[in-house]
């Protein structure tokens, strides 16, 4: 039996037996150097992020809040905040963009509108000083993801951009909840269909058509002739491929995504 002491470059030795398959014999004990082998992880894509506010200040606290190696930071000082110059702005590509409210209305419509229809798949987040019940319904129907104020962003921002980035909403839920209540008792609320770009199962769209209904599990589930923990697990399902965490969120996405019957 052979015997000998491995000493690693990290100064962890391991005790170890080689077997000598000829013969059996004693043996002295001696150290062996190994060179560690690294696997260095591919370097992970960095999330572009478009920054756009009319004022300087407000530009560089942004900077200063996402200063981290995930984002890759486009700070666009907007020269107007008047609504026809935002409407024809000429707006980098990004994957979030978080747009400095600070404005009127009809102009963050404008710039909102402008994103939306160079890059449909944008993601938006927009920070003001505050928002009331109508500012926040409008930006939601208007294609919003997230919703915070200056103080909130200095907090929630990070945290906010991967998650909006991935499909989800930052969004209060008192605002979510009433503005899906909103959605689901308005007179269009039938005509709501929802986007079948995912990839999804009959039985999942029929639960998701369901939802669209403001129908309880429940009833769903007495409607489809499935239990109701059936359609929890469903529901689950849904929210998964749609990559949003509650089932608010998922109308909202379907609201915004809608396709509206003649």
């Amino acid at each position: 039996m052979e015997c000998c002491e491995i000493a690693l470059q990290d100064d962890v030795s391991y005790r170890c037996t080689l077997r000598n398959f000829r013969k059996v014999e004693s043996c002295s004990q001696f150290t062996v150097r190994i060179t560690s082998i690294i696997v260095k992880k591919a370097a992970r894509k960095t999330l572009q992020v478009c920054l756009l506010s009319p004022h300087p200040l407000v530009l560089s606290e942004f900077e200063r809040v996402l200063t981290n190696p995930a984002f890759t930071l486009i700070p666009r000082h907007l020269a107007s905040t008047l609504g026809p110059d935002l409407r024809h702005l000429q707006v980098p590509r990004a994957v979030v963009y978080v747009v400095d409210a600070h404005v009127a209305r009809p102009a963050a419509g404008a710039l909102l509108s402008n994103i939306l229809d160079h890059y449909p798949e944008a993601r938006i987040i927009v920070v003001a000083e505050k928002f009331d019940s109508s500012e926040n319904y409008s930006l939601l129907q208007m294609g919003a993801k997230g919703l915070l104020t200056y103080d909130e962003a200095r907090e929630q921002l990070p945290r906010a951009l991967p998650l909006v980035a991935n499909g989800g909403f930052w969004v209060p839920r008192a605002v979510l909840s009433g503005f899906v209540d909103s959605i689901l008792g308005g007179t269009h609320s039938r005509r709501l269909k929802a986007d079948t770009s995912a990839d999804l199962s009959r039985r999942e769209q029929e639960v998701l058509n369901s939802l669209l209904e403001n129908l309880a599990n429940k009833e769903i589930g007495n409607k489809l002739n499935i239990s109701e923990r059936t359609v929890k697990f469903h529901v689950s399902n849904l929210l998964s491929k749609f990559g949003v965490r509650r089932r608010a969120d998922l109308i909202l996405l379907c609201y915004q995504k809608r396709s509206v019957t003649p």
